[in-house]
């Protein structure tokens, strides 16, 4: 290759690299001067949803636009984080991720890469599960369910919002490491799940905390443990699943926001600053603790870094359990 040759491929890289900076900050001057879309890959009334809705009227005060919520459930998430995905990089689509993002590259084959077409801006919050069982179940702690399930193999079921959702896989690991055999029995979402418990169908359910706390104060249900790295205000006589001796039960959904990959810089920046606003005033903290939700922001490194590694750990977890399916 000729020197002039070279310099010339040089020059066209510099360009590109160059319109490309100068179209970004002119976005990001601009940004927003139009309403922004908040995808939510969860129907209306799950706890994905009523967290996203939590946060949009103070997020669009201090972007200074008014935040449509745009519900796009199904294909347990797949399907509203392929629209981001496919969306353009302007910062005015972006998606509320949740656990399940980081389950369902494992689960499923998907038309978007969850680490390479996204640019992680914050995370947003923790939700607790809780667990519950039937009211007259003979057991009042989570040492006692393990061994009632020991004494009776296969007779006892536990119901989950569908296969690879996150009681499913929580409760895959405890099967194997404390040798129990309890069968699981998937639904078509949590409100399903619930109402299997509720009319005595099955015995075992972990579900979203703000779904399973109307049920657990009317005493319909009982609640054995929560998790988290501390008791749940709504319920402070319930024990973390941690403190009761099952850390393999500990996990919470965590929520975090991501917007395309090539998304300028400077908008994830603005966008990212708009949610350390919006997760500090006491409005939006308010209806986040209604939603059982807890805030917690982080810098957008801080995020990747988290997803990455929630991508890796439920990747192992559904390999050793032979877990997999196409469609759910």
């Amino acid at each position: 290759m000729s020197t002039k040759l070279m310099l010339h491929i040089i020059d066209l890289v510099f360009s590109a690299a160059m319109f490309s900076f100068i179209v970004g900050s002119a976005l990001a001057q601009q940004y927003p001067s139009r309403p922004i879309t908040l995808v939510v890959p969860f129907a209306a009334g799950t706890g994905a949803d009523i967290t996203g809705r939590a946060i949009a009227p103070t997020l669009g005060e201090f972007l200074g636009q008014s935040m449509v919520v745009d519900n796009r459930g199904g294909g347990g998430g797949s399907i509203g984080a392929k629209m981001v995905a496919k969306a353009r990089p302007d910062g005015y689509t972006i998606l509320l991720a949740s656990i399940s993002f980081s389950v369902i590259p494992s689960l499923m084959k998907l038309e978007f890469d969850p680490v390479k077409d996204f640019e992680p801006v914050t995370m947003v919050g923790i939700q607790p599960y809780v667990l519950v069982v039937p009211p007259l179940l003979p057991v009042n702690s989570i040492k006692e369910l393990i061994a009632l399930a020991r004494s009776k193999p296969g007779q006892l079921n536990y119901a989950t919002s569908g296969i690879g959702g996150l009681g499913h896989l929580q409760w895959e690991m405890i099967k194997k490491e404390r040798n129990i055999d309890i069968v699981h029995i998937p639904r078509k979402g949590t409100s399903e799940a619930l109402t299997d418990i509720l009319a005595g169908r099955v015995q075992i359910l972990l579900t979203p905390l703000p779904t399973g706390l109307p049920q657990i104060k009317a005493g319909r249900v009982k609640a054995l443990g929560v998790t988290g790295d501390k008791r749940a205000l709504q319920l402070p006589d319930v024990p973390t699943v941690y403190d009761a001796g099952f850390p393999s039960l500990n996990d919470s959904v965590w929520y975090a926001i991501l917007v395309p990959a090539g998304t300028p810089k400077e908008i994830v920046t603005q966008i990212n600053a708009a949610f350390v606003k919006t997760l500090l005033k006491p409005d939006a903290i308010e209806r986040l603790a209604r939603a059982a939700t807890e805030p917690k922001s982080s810098t957008p490194e801080e995020s990747a870094t988290f997803i990455k590694a929630q991508v890796a750990k439920w990747a192992k977890v559904i390999n050793d359990a032979g877990i997999r399916i196409d469609v759910f």
